[in-house]
């Protein structure tokens, strides 16, 4: 090895121990039933209409941060429009760069999948998409994208809800063996890099059919408390589980869980949203802890009630899911593959003007 070489290598060392053991920037936590980021309470005193605002975590569903099609088949579905290609770094380039913007309107948070979503919508076919192997190791090209994305979210202010799992793609790891080592890889990676702004979602609706026993409702509880338990670096990751919409979340994750995730698909009345959150309070078992949904593709924000006003009057996070439907332009949605990432399409406009306004005119 020649002494250039040699010199490069040692200072890539050097660069990747010291990103390794970065001073976290961000830092989200939970004070009863409100989000708190860096000890201070989220949209501080802040008030929409007569409702409390602070201490709510509004976000949006945009899990395909770090897509990509691992199978040669499928992959040629997501081609970007202008270059006929699929790229994963500059889907992974544009979402770093678009953050800002989401962050100036008000959004505190986004969530991710390490298994991604429906890159359609809904519906699964026969495309790859999974940070894990079928060990349950991690990809690496998978986490240096995730990484970019958890750094950008830690320089703004941002938290990132991370989703493991995802009923379309869990059946790609072999075992609960597998699963197990999963969760244990990602955390771990998550501790060693030090980020403190992250919240975990174990899987994505643990009551819509998965492959692995250990991921359904009766069983989730498990992995939750495996999250829990990994004291190192000297602090625990919040964690939490969600579940399919319109569904109250179950004794074992209520008693469980740091958090409660609701999802508010099929709910097209919004008192049902008021509801949900009433009846998720009476659950035995329930302590006061923040109460947030993070997927809801009910929309009406140009209208004085809807699902996000309704979340808002019951202090209740919101979370939106929007994605491309048939036959409408490549700048719609944020889940389908190819993304636009950009506040592009009227849709995404009045979900964040309206953000902007509760928030408060943004941050």
């Amino acid at each position: 090895m020649t002494i250039t070489k040699y010199l490069l290598v040692v200072s890539l060392l050097v660069a990747s121990t010291m990103h390794a053991q970065k001073k976290a920037r961000t830092i989200v936590s939970i004070k009863g039933e409100d989000f708190y980021i860096n000890n201070k309470i989220t949209y501080k005193g802040i008030r929409w209409k007569g409702y409390r605002v602070e201490g709510l975590l509004h976000n949006s569903r945009m899990v395909q941060g770090i897509f990509d099609d691992l199978n040669p088949d499928t992959r040629g579905r997501f081609v970007y429009p202008d270059t006929e290609n699929w790229d994963p770094d500059r889907n992974t380039n544009e979402f770093v760069q678009a953050m800002g913007e989401w962050y100036q309107h008000g959004l505190l948070a986004v969530t991710l999948n390490l298994q991604g979503g429906s890159p359609t919508g809904y519906g699964n076919k026969n495309w790859i998409n999974s940070a894990f192997d079928e060990t349950g190791s991690l990809r690496a090209d998978y986490m240096l994208r995730l990484e970019r994305i958890l750094n950008r979210a830690d320089e703004l202010g941002m938290v990132i809800i991370l989703g493991y799992f995802y009923q379309g793609q869990d059946q790609h790891l072999k075992d609960e063996a597998a699963i197990i080592n999963g969760v244990n890889k990602a955390t771990d990676w998550l501790k060693e890099k030090g980020y403190r702004n992250v919240m975990v979602e174990i899987n994505n609706e643990c009551n819509v059919p998965y492959d692995h026993d250990i991921l359904r409702p009766n069983r989730v509880d498990e992995l939750i408390r495996l999250v829990k338990d990994n004291k190192k670096n000297g602090y625990c990751l919040l964690v939490s589980t969600s579940y399919g919409g319109n569904f109250v979340p179950l004794q074992n994750v209520v008693e469980s869980a740091d958090f409660l995730l609701i999802h508010g698909n099929s709910v097209t009345d919004p008192d049902r949203i008021t509801q949900l959150v009433q009846e998720t309070k009476k659950v035995s078992g329930y302590k006061t802890k923040p109460i947030l949904f993070n997927e809801d593709d009910h929309y009406n924000f140009e209208k004085p009630v809807n699902n996000f006003v309704n979340a808002v009057k019951a202090h209740t996070s919101w979370g939106l899911f929007d994605y491309r439907r048939a036959h409408e332009s490549y700048n719609e949605g944020f889940q389908s593959v190819p993304v636009d990432w950009g506040i592009h399409s009227s849709r995404k406009k009045a979900f964040f003007n309206l953000l902007k306004e509760i928030a408060g005119g943004g941050l």
